[in-house]
């Protein structure tokens, strides 16, 4: 009997966890989290509602696995080239010069950081709660989760005041869970010395060289294939082996899950492993975890303590206030309206909040009640600080924004095809070695060339090139434009283009998601296309009948019609592909975010489309 309640738990969680984003994308509340939808239809269908799913050993184990899943992925997410990218400070469109996003980062979160203690201090004099360090620690974080969804989002993550915003974000993170870890061996009983954390982070160390050293091994590549896939292996290896020294050290598990997650995150993995990775912990254990968070919230013993109740709302406030005050600091660059929205999106908590109330209540430092009062906090804010953020961040309209497109070699193939970029909606930059003087006089009044010394990455990384939407890699040595592409995919390079003649290079660009051509195939397809195909080719080549792809990143028209399309000129909707489906376009076809539309028509018209299709609302603000 208890084998079947245990099963029909299950079933009813798992359900409930698959039904929840179909339900959200149906009645369009896009802008609450999946997250925080999951513990509320946890809290309809537990103690707070309905009570019908009881944890057990099925949903406690899936639960924790998906805690520590979480906890793995959350370390994941801290890109660290932002801490180590050298970009040139510009000036920003109110003229002021860009600030150094590491500096002002670090010192915003010191401020959070002493405010939090501060505010923490308050409630415990008043009552509310007995241990500053832990409450500390729940003021001063911030959810990754909610920052680079909603970042993305916008189309922020590029510009200075996202890379301060992330940075912010990253820096809580990290320095919150080693704070957590220190407090914790501190407080609980059963716990060991302090300095066995050194342990753990020296096996982190050794992890991490030997992870560097196998990585690029020609063996490990084999076996990253077919029914192998050992870099899926290695990675629920080094979580298991560290969540296990975790424990061992009388530390939490989910330190050492965060840990094998910087770690894996050090290593600069492949996105296709990275997509695995996020596939298997969202589309499985997570959803079970935040389920099984509101299934155990009791709300109605909450309400019944007045001062809980009153707890929330000043909680809240004290969230806002501690951001608020130390990221006041960016009005020496920002306006009052990007610097009020940025304090709100940083107030958001979630994954750090409940393992410390969970902690905190399993070492007896909180009550269940307090425990469940923080973590409903931490859901309140995650629901209205992106729907606030996206309501107050100012939207300025763009005059024909460029993409920005990095090519190095000038040759020719790259030097006319940069000067007929130019003509459109892209802003072509050539990197070149020295050149001879009286060329260059020729080059320049052609041609827009930036002289380098030399091709090297540390030549490379004192330029713009990796802050550019595509780079093209078109030098003379196809194993330089192999490094370089896959160094400029780690750096977060959207788009990169790699001039690779000889197929053994091919294979291993493919897997960084890099794009590779080379002149032989390109002649080789373009002659047999020719005597195959004539017409085709004429289309793909002619100007005004070519065709152009553009991807659907408006906000705007998603969901419209194509027979509700407000813009009417010389263009033809030829194809769209969404996902791996491709759709024939008809008055009835609906657009979707992230569609790709295959147009032809005259230029002028398609450049002015692309630029209102591709460029959502939210990204019309910094260009």
């Amino acid at each position: 009997m208890d084998q079947h309640v245990s099963v029909t738990s299950l079933l009813i969680v798992v359900t409930m966890a698959f039904l929840t984003p179909i339900l959200l994308y149906r009645i369009k509340l896009n802008a609450i989290p999946v997250v925080v939808a999951e513990i509320i239809v946890g809290l309809i269908i537990g103690k707070s509602g309905f009570n019908i799913v009881h944890e057990d050993m099925w949903l406690s184990t899936l639960s924790t696995l998906g805690f520590i899943f979480l906890m793995f992925l959350s370390g994941l997410e801290i890109d660290f080239t932002a801490f180590s990218r050298s970009k040139r400070r510009e000036t920003l469109p109110n003229g002021k010069k860009e600030p150094n996003s590491f500096v002002v980062s670090s010192v915003i979160f010191m401020g959070i950081f002493v405010l939090s203690l501060i505010l923490s201090y308050i409630f415990v004099k008043t009552g509310f709660i007995e241990n500053v360090f832990l409450m500390t620690l729940i003021i001063s974080t911030i959810s990754l989760g909610v920052v680079v969804p909603t970042l993305k989002e916008a189309h922020l993550m590029k510009t200075v005041i996202g890379q301060i915003i992330l940075l912010i974000a990253v820096i809580a993170d990290l320095a919150t869970m080693i704070l957590l870890a220190i407090f914790v061996s501190l407080n609980d009983s059963g716990s060991s010395n302090t300095w066995l954390l050194l342990i753990l982070f020296a096996a982190g160390v050794v992890l991490y060289f030997v992870g560097k050293r196998l990585k690029n091994r020609s063996f490990i590549k084999t076996l990253s294939t077919g029914t192998v896939q050992i870099g899926t292996r290695a990675v629920f290896t080094l979580i298991i082996v560290l969540v296990g020294l975790s424990e061992t050290i009388g530390a939490e598990n989910i330190l050492g899950a965060f840990l094998a997650g910087v770690l894996v995150s050090l290593l600069s993995p492949n996105q296709e492993l990275v997509h695995k990775l996020d596939s298997f912990g969202y589309g499985f254990l997570i959803p079970i975890f935040f389920v099984m968070v509101g299934v155990d919230l009791d709300i109605w013993s909450m309400f019944s303590d007045k001062k809980l109740l009153l707890l929330i709302p000043f909680l809240l406030i004290g969230l806002l206030l501690s951001k608020l005050i130390p990221v006041y600091l960016l009005k020496l660059w920002y306006d009052t309206k990007t610097v009020i929205a940025s304090s709100f999106l940083l107030t958001s908590t979630l994954s750090l909040v409940i393992a410390a109330a969970t902690i905190g209540e399993r070492i007896g430092v909180i009550t269940e009640q307090m425990k469940g009062t923080l973590i409903l906090v931490a859901v309140i804010t995650s629901i209205f600080t992106p729907i606030v953020f996206k309501k107050l961040f100012p939207r300025e309209e763009i005059t024909n924004k460029k993409i920005p497109i990095a090519i190095l070699g000038a040759n020719q193939i790259t030097l006319p095809i940069s000067r007929e970029l130019k003509s459109g909606l892209y802003e072509p930059i050539l990197y070149h070695t020295q050149i001879k003087k009286d060329e260059k006089q020729i080059a320049n009044s052609l041609f827009d060339i930036e002289e380098i010394p030399d091709y090297s990455l540390e030549t490379i990384e004192k330029t713009r090139v990796f802050d550019s939407e595509i780079v093209v890699l078109s030098t003379g040595d196809q194993e330089l434009n192999a490094s370089l592409a896959i160094k400029a995919k780690e750096k977060g390079v959207p788009r990169v283009i790699a001039r690779i003649e000889s197929p053994e290079f091919e294979q291993n660009l493919k897997e960084h998601d890099v794009e590779v051509f080379s002149s032989f195939m390109s002649t080789k397809v373009l002659l047999r296309a020719m005597i195959e195909s004539p017409h085709v080719i004429n289309i793909l080549t002619n100007q005004e009948t070519a065709l152009y792809e553009i991807v659907l990143k408006n906000e705007a028209f998603d969901g419209m019609s194509l027979r509700r399309f407000p813009f009417t000129g010389d263009v033809i909707f030829v194809r769209i592909f969404r996902g791996k489906d491709s759709i024939v376009p008809h008055g009835d076809t609906e657009l979707q975010l992230h569609d790709r539309l295959i147009v032809t028509g005259s230029k002028e018209y398609v450049d002015e489309l692309k630029n209102e299709l591709e460029f959502s609302e939210a990204s019309k603000r910094f260009y």
